[in-house]
């Protein structure tokens, strides 16, 4: 049989996915040593931070998110600097926005049994936070029910009934002096407020792009009245709930009591205040489905909506053969490029256009110019016979040694860019790269041996400097090092 219970939990589950690969991703932050932060706290701080900053009409800003969860990373990695906290926090929440990807949001793949005993698959798609743009130009941070759901611990609970427990078993753990229990349940009491909230106003865009999308016969008459009845019973309750916390608060003689009192003063307060904003907003519903009825009534047909055609014929047309695919894309150009304009609208230019002579037009396009070439470039500095004479100079015989002073002399007989050239064989020889000489198969390398002296050169000065040729092989009838060191080994 279904299990509708058994899918609940499942989407439960999906809903924390995301939150689970931030640690298991963490790795992946190169210019920053994650690893000593705990992802998951910083992720459920970040949604957090976001749902208390929501209103009806603005939400969170990502710089104060930023900034608030870059503080709770000190916290946990005090040793790491501002810059990590921040790199860190704006990590976070860039992955819970889900930035990088098309939509911005998850899928989590479930399985469902239906009536007739089959198993089937399906898609659950879901978001943590979205970004909403206000009419002023500004960007805002909100959570979504899912987003919700993962702070408090469930999915798909009744609002009004989780709100009603929810204050229930913050008055008994208040009554019973547990008052760190009792901070977990006003903060949980106040996300269902923030998701009530959040319904109201998805009812209320919803009518404002259009009113025909949004029952206003039965469905959201009945939502407003019962909104305003839960607003006016839990206000009295969360004022006889606010009397008796600041008694607690007042008469409490630890020091730690008393702050855990104030913090939930704060906190139930803050709950009756967004039941304030919530009442204002239910008074204007009506006045708002009024408003937005004459206008759209009054601003003609809608229009056609934009065509996706990265969703709506790409991703389609890919899974298509050939010739099955033809025939949409050749549709969709014929429907979807404006028509050519045609270039005789009247009799006149018809005739005038049919009696114009001809002009004679020649066969060939005319004598084709010969372009004038530049040497692009500044010339070489090195001629290639001061390269040649170069090379003649520091080609050492094996075993042989001579002074750069020696070669440096000799080179300056033939002029400076050949000594230069000399010279800049000999530093390179300083430091010679023996393994890619022996890559190259080479049997023998230049190399350079600095002496106690001073080079003898009136244009350049420094070390003297010894320069020789090494062999790289062995002789032959000689055993190679490496095979003596391999038949030692294996003896």
């Amino acid at each position: 049989m279904p299990d509708d219970g058994l899918v609940r939990r499942v989407k439960a589950l999906a809903c924390t996915a995301p939150l689970q690969a931030l640690e298991d991703n963490k790795g992946s932050l190169g210019r920053v040593d994650a690893r000593p932060y705990h992802m998951v706290e910083l992720a459920l701080h970040t949604i957090d931070q976001v749902a208390m900053a929501m209103d009806f009409d603005k939400g969170a800003e990502h710089a104060k998110v930023i900034e608030q969860v870059g503080h709770f990373a000190a916290l946990q990695v005090p040793e790491q600097g501002r810059h990590e906290h921040r790199a860190v926090a704006e990590w976070v929440l860039h992955k819970l926005i889900n930035i990088g990807t098309l939509d911005r949001g998850f899928t989590w793949r479930y399985g469902r049994v239906n009536g007739a005993g089959d198993y089937s698959r399906f898609d659950f798609d879901f978001k943590l936070l979205v970004e909403h743009s206000t009419s002023d130009g500004h960007v805002y941070l909100r959570v979504t029910d899912e987003a919700i759901n993962v702070l408090v611990g469930a999915l798909d609970t009744d609002v009004e009934s989780a709100q009603v427990a929810a204050e229930h078993k913050l008055e008994y753990l208040i009554n019973r002096g547990r008052l760190e229990d009792a901070k977990l349940a006003a903060e949980q009491a106040r996300y269902r407020t923030v998701q009530y909230g959040e319904y109201l106003r998805q009812y209320l865009d919803a009518t404002r792009r259009d009113v025909r999308t949004v029952d206003w016969e039965q469905q959201v008459p009945t939502l407003l009245q019962d909104a305003l009845e839960h607003i006016e019973a839990r206000y009295r309750h969360e004022n006889a709930i606010l009397t008796n916390i600041t008694e607690h608060r007042d008469g409490a003689r630890d020091a730690r009591k008393k702050q855990q009192a104030a913090g939930l003063v704060d906190i139930v307060r803050d709950c009756i205040h967004r039941h304030m904003q919530l009442q204002n907003k239910l008074q204007g519903a009506g006045a708002l489905f009024r408003k937005e009825q004459d206008r759209q009534q009054f601003s003609g047909p809608p229009q056609r909506a934009a065509i996706d055609v990265f969703n709506q014929l790409l991703i389609p047309l890919l899974g298509m053969p050939n010739g099955t695919a033809v025939g949409p894309v050749t549709d969709f150009f014929r429907f979807g490029v404006a028509p050519a304009p045609p270039t005789v609208t009247s009799m006149n230019t018809l005739v005038g256009r049919l009696l114009t002579v001809r002009s004679e037009t020649s066969v060939y396009a005319g004598a084709v110019p010969v372009p004038d070439v530049q040497p692009d470039g500044d010339a070489p500095r090195f001629s290639e016979v001061d390269q040649r004479i170069a090379a003649k100079l520091i080609d050492l015989a094996v075993d042989e040694t001579r002074p750069l002073s020696v070669l440096l002399s000799e080179a300056r007989a033939h002029g400076p860019a050949v000594e230069r050239l000399v010279l800049h064989e000999a530093v390179h020889a300083f430091s010679p790269a023996l393994s890619e000489a022996v890559l190259r198969g080479e049997d023998s390398v230049l190399i350079a041996t600095p002496t106690l002296g001073e080079l003898e050169s009136p244009s350049f000065g420094g070390d003297e400097l010894l320069i020789s040729r090494v062999r790289l092989t062995a002789p032959e009838g000689e055993p190679d090092d490496d095979v003596t060191r391999d038949e030692e080994f294996e003896g």
